[in-house]
């Protein structure tokens, strides 16, 4: 299994903005036939800072979701409104092996 962390900075003027089009992005995410987690956080400390937990079975499912019109349209929307460019951290899933 394929872990991402998303760290993400949303302007503050922003932040309901990124929450909607996130959420979206979700819901078409985890109906992903590869997906295996796609959890949204939020810091508690500063609510401008955010985490997308994404879990695939695979590197192809992993790339597979780049290719989505849905996450397509949530990087469109939501580029102009960070305060600094996201970062993705890969990680391997070693436990649950699933």
């Amino acid at each position: 299994m394929i872990v991402t962390l998303v760290h993400v900075r949303v302007r503050a003027e922003h932040i309901q903005d990124f929450i909607e089009a996130t959420r979206r992005n979700h819901e078409a995410s985890i109906r992903e036939p590869g997906c295996r987690r796609f959890d949204v956080l939020q810091s508690a400390e500063d609510p401008a800072r955010f985490i997308l937990y994404e879990a695939y079975a695979s590197e192809t499912d992993a790339a597979a979701h780049k290719q989505t019109p849905h996450y397509a349209a949530w990087r469109d929307a939501v580029g102009p409104w960070m305060a600094e460019p996201r970062r993705g951290d890969r990680y391997t899933a070693l436990a649950p092996a699933g």
